[in-house]
Protein backbone atom coordinates (compact mmCIF):
# COMPACT_ATOMS: atom_id res chain seq x y z
CA UNK A 1 0.00 0.00 0.00
CA UNK A 2 1.48 3.31 -1.05
CA UNK A 3 1.17 6.11 1.50
CA UNK A 4 3.79 8.54 0.19
CA UNK A 5 2.64 11.48 -1.94
CA UNK A 6 2.60 10.83 -5.67
CA UNK A 7 1.23 13.58 -7.88
CA UNK A 8 -0.29 13.28 -11.34
CA UNK A 9 -0.78 16.71 -12.96
CA UNK A 10 -3.02 16.97 -16.01
CA UNK A 11 -3.63 20.08 -18.13
CA UNK A 12 -5.55 20.72 -21.31
CA UNK A 13 -8.37 22.67 -22.94
CA UNK A 14 -12.09 22.24 -22.36
CA UNK A 15 -13.77 19.03 -23.60
CA UNK A 16 -10.49 17.29 -24.45
CA UNK A 17 -11.30 14.48 -22.02
CA UNK A 18 -8.93 15.37 -19.20
CA UNK A 19 -11.61 15.20 -16.51
CA UNK A 20 -12.70 11.71 -17.53
CA UNK A 21 -9.07 10.59 -17.83
CA UNK A 22 -8.19 12.13 -14.46
CA UNK A 23 -11.04 10.38 -12.68
CA UNK A 24 -10.13 7.07 -14.32
CA UNK A 25 -6.47 7.38 -13.25
CA UNK A 26 -7.52 8.23 -9.70
CA UNK A 27 -9.84 5.23 -9.54
CA UNK A 28 -7.29 2.86 -11.11
CA UNK A 29 -4.50 3.73 -8.67
CA UNK A 30 -6.59 4.64 -5.64
CA UNK A 31 -5.51 8.30 -5.74
CA UNK A 32 -7.55 11.30 -4.63
CA UNK A 33 -8.85 13.53 -7.45
CA UNK A 34 -9.36 17.28 -7.72
CA UNK A 35 -10.97 18.97 -10.71
CA UNK A 36 -9.37 22.35 -10.13
CA UNK A 37 -11.67 23.89 -12.71
CA UNK A 38 -14.44 23.57 -10.13
CA UNK A 39 -12.61 26.10 -7.96
CA UNK A 40 -12.74 28.66 -10.75
CA UNK A 41 -16.28 27.70 -11.69
CA UNK A 42 -17.36 28.26 -8.09
CA UNK A 43 -15.71 31.69 -8.05
CA UNK A 44 -17.21 32.46 -11.46
CA UNK A 45 -20.69 31.49 -10.24
CA UNK A 46 -20.32 33.75 -7.22
CA UNK A 47 -19.12 36.58 -9.47
CA UNK A 48 -22.23 36.15 -11.63
CA UNK A 49 -24.26 36.64 -8.45
CA UNK A 50 -22.48 39.93 -7.83
CA UNK A 51 -19.61 38.91 -5.58
CA UNK A 52 -16.14 40.38 -5.93
CA UNK A 53 -14.17 37.50 -7.55
CA UNK A 54 -11.00 38.11 -5.52
CA UNK A 55 -12.90 38.17 -2.23
CA UNK A 56 -14.90 35.11 -3.33
CA UNK A 57 -11.68 33.18 -4.05
CA UNK A 58 -10.14 34.15 -0.74
CA UNK A 59 -13.20 32.99 1.20
CA UNK A 60 -14.12 29.96 -0.93
CA UNK A 61 -15.70 27.10 1.04
CA UNK A 62 -15.83 23.42 0.00
CA UNK A 63 -19.64 23.46 -0.24
CA UNK A 64 -19.36 26.04 -3.02
CA UNK A 65 -17.91 23.28 -5.24
CA UNK A 66 -21.17 21.33 -5.22
CA UNK A 67 -24.22 21.66 -7.41
CA UNK A 68 -25.17 21.24 -11.05
CA UNK A 69 -25.11 24.98 -11.71
CA UNK A 70 -21.30 24.84 -11.90
CA UNK A 71 -21.54 22.82 -15.12
CA UNK A 72 -23.50 25.40 -17.12
CA UNK A 73 -21.99 27.17 -20.14
CA UNK A 74 -22.56 30.56 -18.52
CA UNK A 75 -20.54 29.58 -15.45
CA UNK A 76 -17.82 28.06 -17.67
CA UNK A 77 -17.30 31.39 -19.41
CA UNK A 78 -17.37 33.23 -16.06
CA UNK A 79 -14.76 30.78 -14.73
CA UNK A 80 -12.48 31.53 -17.67
CA UNK A 81 -12.82 35.27 -17.01
CA UNK A 82 -12.06 35.10 -13.28
CA UNK A 83 -9.19 32.67 -13.93
CA UNK A 84 -7.42 35.47 -15.79
CA UNK A 85 -7.27 37.54 -12.57
CA UNK A 86 -3.85 37.01 -10.89
CA UNK A 87 -5.23 37.64 -7.38
CA UNK A 88 -7.85 34.92 -7.86
CA UNK A 89 -5.23 32.41 -8.98
CA UNK A 90 -3.00 33.33 -6.05
CA UNK A 91 -5.83 32.84 -3.57
CA UNK A 92 -6.52 29.33 -4.85
CA UNK A 93 -2.88 28.29 -5.25
CA UNK A 94 -2.16 26.86 -1.80
CA UNK A 95 -5.44 24.94 -1.65
CA UNK A 96 -4.39 23.04 -4.76
CA UNK A 97 -0.81 22.45 -3.62
CA UNK A 98 -1.96 21.09 -0.26
CA UNK A 99 -4.24 18.67 -2.07
CA UNK A 100 -1.40 17.55 -4.34
CA UNK A 101 0.79 16.69 -1.33
CA UNK A 102 -1.70 14.44 0.39
CA UNK A 103 -0.43 10.95 1.32
CA UNK A 104 -1.51 8.12 -0.93
CA UNK A 105 -1.34 10.03 -4.21
CA UNK A 106 -3.38 12.70 -5.95
CA UNK A 107 -4.54 13.57 -9.45
CA UNK A 108 -5.20 17.23 -10.28
CA UNK A 109 -6.53 18.48 -13.60
CA UNK A 110 -6.89 22.00 -14.88
CA UNK A 111 -5.12 24.57 -17.05
CA UNK A 112 -1.88 25.32 -15.15
CA UNK A 113 -1.30 22.28 -12.94
CA UNK A 114 1.92 21.20 -14.65
CA UNK A 115 3.26 24.69 -15.29
CA UNK A 116 2.39 26.48 -12.02
CA UNK A 117 0.66 24.42 -9.34
CA UNK A 118 2.75 21.24 -9.47
CA UNK A 119 5.79 21.84 -11.69
CA UNK A 120 7.58 18.97 -9.93
CA UNK A 121 4.72 16.48 -10.28
CA UNK A 122 5.74 12.86 -10.70
CA UNK A 123 3.65 12.62 -13.88
CA UNK A 124 2.66 15.47 -16.20
CA UNK A 125 0.12 15.03 -18.99
CA UNK A 126 -1.34 17.50 -21.48
CA UNK A 127 -4.64 16.16 -22.81
CA UNK A 128 -5.84 17.88 -25.96
CA UNK A 129 -7.94 17.49 -29.11
CA UNK A 130 -8.86 19.64 -32.09
CA UNK A 131 -11.27 22.51 -31.46
CA UNK A 132 -13.77 20.90 -33.84
CA UNK A 133 -13.65 17.57 -32.02
CA UNK A 134 -14.04 19.23 -28.63
CA UNK A 135 -16.89 21.41 -29.83
CA UNK A 136 -18.80 18.41 -31.15
CA UNK A 137 -18.35 16.59 -27.84
CA UNK A 138 -19.57 19.58 -25.87
CA UNK A 139 -22.45 20.16 -28.29
CA UNK A 140 -23.64 16.58 -27.87
CA UNK A 141 -23.50 16.95 -24.07
CA UNK A 142 -25.45 20.20 -24.16
CA UNK A 143 -28.02 18.87 -26.66
CA UNK A 144 -28.68 15.89 -24.40
CA UNK A 145 -29.51 18.37 -21.63
CA UNK A 146 -31.96 20.26 -23.85
CA UNK A 147 -29.64 23.13 -24.78
CA UNK A 148 -30.61 24.42 -28.23
CA UNK A 149 -27.35 26.05 -29.24
CA UNK A 150 -25.96 25.07 -32.62
CA UNK A 151 -22.67 23.29 -33.20
CA UNK A 152 -21.31 26.48 -34.76
CA UNK A 153 -22.17 28.47 -31.63
CA UNK A 154 -20.49 25.91 -29.39
CA UNK A 155 -17.40 25.92 -31.62
CA UNK A 156 -17.24 29.71 -31.31
CA UNK A 157 -17.44 29.39 -27.50
CA UNK A 158 -14.64 26.80 -27.49
CA UNK A 159 -12.37 28.99 -29.61
CA UNK A 160 -13.07 32.09 -27.48
CA UNK A 161 -12.26 30.17 -24.32
CA UNK A 162 -9.12 28.65 -25.82
CA UNK A 163 -7.89 32.12 -26.78
CA UNK A 164 -8.63 33.55 -23.36
CA UNK A 165 -7.01 30.63 -21.52
CA UNK A 166 -3.87 30.52 -23.69
CA UNK A 167 -3.25 34.26 -24.02
CA UNK A 168 -3.96 35.47 -20.49
CA UNK A 169 -1.08 37.04 -18.60
CA UNK A 170 -1.63 34.93 -15.48
CA UNK A 171 -0.55 31.30 -15.98
CA UNK A 172 -1.53 30.85 -19.63
CA UNK A 173 -2.57 27.36 -20.67
CA UNK A 174 0.26 25.57 -22.47
CA UNK A 175 1.97 22.18 -22.32
CA UNK A 176 4.71 22.05 -19.70
CA UNK A 177 8.17 21.26 -20.97
CA UNK A 178 8.51 17.49 -20.84
CA UNK A 179 4.79 16.82 -20.38
CA UNK A 180 3.39 13.80 -22.19
CA UNK A 181 0.94 14.94 -24.90
CA UNK A 182 -2.23 12.85 -25.19
CA UNK A 183 -4.21 13.91 -28.28
CA UNK A 184 -7.67 12.36 -28.01
CA UNK A 185 -8.98 13.65 -31.36
CA UNK A 186 -8.94 10.20 -32.96
CA UNK A 187 -9.20 8.13 -29.77
CA UNK A 188 -12.16 6.53 -28.06
CA UNK A 189 -12.38 7.43 -24.38
CA UNK A 190 -11.31 3.87 -23.53
CA UNK A 191 -8.19 4.26 -25.68
CA UNK A 192 -7.38 7.63 -24.14
CA UNK A 193 -7.74 6.27 -20.59
CA UNK A 194 -5.59 3.23 -21.38
CA UNK A 195 -2.89 5.44 -22.91
CA UNK A 196 -2.78 7.71 -19.87
CA UNK A 197 -2.81 4.88 -17.34
CA UNK A 198 -0.01 3.12 -19.21
CA UNK A 199 2.11 6.26 -19.04
CA UNK A 200 1.49 6.67 -15.30
CA UNK A 201 2.41 3.03 -14.72
CA UNK A 202 5.67 3.44 -16.62
CA UNK A 203 6.55 6.57 -14.65
CA UNK A 204 5.58 5.11 -11.31
CA UNK A 205 6.75 1.54 -11.53
CA UNK A 206 3.57 1.00 -9.59
CA UNK A 207 3.78 -1.54 -6.75
CA UNK A 208 0.76 -3.81 -7.12
CA UNK A 209 1.44 -5.65 -3.90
Amino acid sequence: MHSAPFTVAIDGPAAAGKGTISRAIAEHFGFAHLDTGLLYRAVGALALEGANPIEAAQALQPEALEGGRLRTAEVAQAASRVAAIPEVRSALLEFQREFARRPGGAVLDGRDICTVICPDADVQLFVTASAETRAERRWRELSAKGDDRTLEQVLDDVRIRDTRDSERDAAPMRPAEGAQIVDTSEMSIEEAIATAISYVERRKGFDRN
